[in-house]
């Protein structure tokens, strides 16, 4: 070997670069290993594969859907069956709301680029949402979900989901949250009111960078603005803001009726607590049953543990790897939640009015409440 092989910092030995790269490695904890074993699994079984042909369908689908509801528009007229077709495109609405959620998550094209752009298109024009503020705001949910002060989908508003947050409240507003379940469905027909209001609020602000601000201002206003006057145009005024309320009621219901089952009277993880992935996934979520029925209407949604632990999956494999995912959890005894619908509005209805009570840790979580008999 040559006195420039040895001097020259670029060559090394295999011991060296072994050495060199278990150093590096990070340790990794049993807890990190066994589900890495387990996304081998799911991609041996060609369970992240993408679904684009199953996806354009679905587009094809939602472009009849409208083109339908278009023409029941037309020739109704000036009808209160027309109250009948505000349903419709509020079904219509939150079915592509559906489509934005997955295409944020990158699940329909390899390009991250087109799926950006078909969330910014499909959630700003038909669900009048903002795309840059919902990914802010859906990001945080799914690196820490229920975990108090960094989760927004929890942080106390109208409804407060924490016995700390309720007991700062006074007159009304603690009134209001000790009953605060039982205006849960109400609530909720409200829900998408206050999402247009937090997505106008994002664009217009120019503190917060926006990859697509201009084109997401002009969609929300051909949503929030152009359509709504195009009705009140071809409707009139009274059937015209019979439509429009209609439509906004229903669309908060169901869009907020399939997203609030889902974590909702779930367990809460302070602030300061630290649970590995596939806990912090899978305890906090909670899937909903219920047949074909259940997987249509709410999007793939209702298998929320499996959308959290491989969130960049077609909604149309999750049903596939629940029985993967199950087995894990068993193998392991870690709690897997599932219910009915019904079942769970009702979980979270009676875990809403105990939290606007006071009740301290109605719904402990698992991990946090291990860690303090260990004390």
């Amino acid at each position: 070997m040559s006195s420039a092989t040895l001097e020259s910092p670029d060559v090394l030995d295999e011991s060296t670069v072994l050495t060199k790269t278990a150093r590096k490695r990070p340790v990794r904890d049993r807890h990190t290993t066994d589900f890495i074993q387990l996304c081998d699994e799911v991609r041996a079984a060609g369970l992240m594969e993408r679904e684009i042909r199953w996806y354009i369908f679905r587009m094809v689908r939602l472009a009849l859907g409208f083109a339908a509801v278009g023409v029941m528009f037309v020739m109704l007229g000036q009808s209160w069956w027309q109250l009948a077709t505000a349903v419709l495109f509020a079904i219509m609405c939150t079915l592509t709301g559906f489509l934005s959620h997955d295409a944020a998550h990158r699940q329909i094209f390899a390009s991250a680029k087109k799926n950006a752009w078909t969330a910014v298109i499909s959630g700003n024009l038909f669900v009048g949402l903002s795309h840059g503020w919902w990914m802010n705001k859906h990001g945080k949910h799914h690196a820490n979900p229920n975990k108090i002060g960094v989760d927004l989908d929890i942080a106390a508003g109208a409804i407060v989901f924490d016995p700390e947050s309720a007991a700062k409240r006074t007159g009304f507003a603690k009134w209001f949250a000790a009953h605060q379940g039982t205006f849960f469905f109400p609530l909720l027909s409200l829900s998408v009111l206050d999402l247009h209001i937090n997505s106008v609020r994002r664009v217009l602000d120019r503190k917060h960078a926006m990859p697509h601000r201009r084109v997401e201002m002009a969609l929300l206003f051909v949503r929030l603005v152009a359509f709504p006057a195009a009705v009140l145009m071809f409707l009139g005024p009274v059937f015209g803001i019979a439509f429009l309320v209609v439509q906004e009621l229903a669309l908060g219901l169901y869009m907020g009726g399939s997203f609030a089952p889902n974590h909702k009277g779930m367990p809460l993880v302070p602030k300061d607590v630290k649970i590995d992935f596939m806990r912090r996934q899978t305890l906090m979520s909670r899937n909903i049953s219920g047949g074909w029925l259940v997987d249509a209407g709410m999007g793939g949604l209702n298998y929320q543990i499996e959308h959290h632990l491989f969130p960049t999956m077609s909604s149309r494999n999750l049903k596939r790897v629940q029985p993967m995912v199950r087995a894990y959890c068993a193998e392991r005894n870690i709690t897997y939640t599932e219910t009915t619908l019904a079942n769970s509005y009702m979980i979270v209805m009676r875990y809403l009015n105990r939290v606007g009570l006071g009740e301290r840790d109605p719904f402990e979580c698992p991990v946090t409440a291990q860690l303090r008999s260990a004390r």
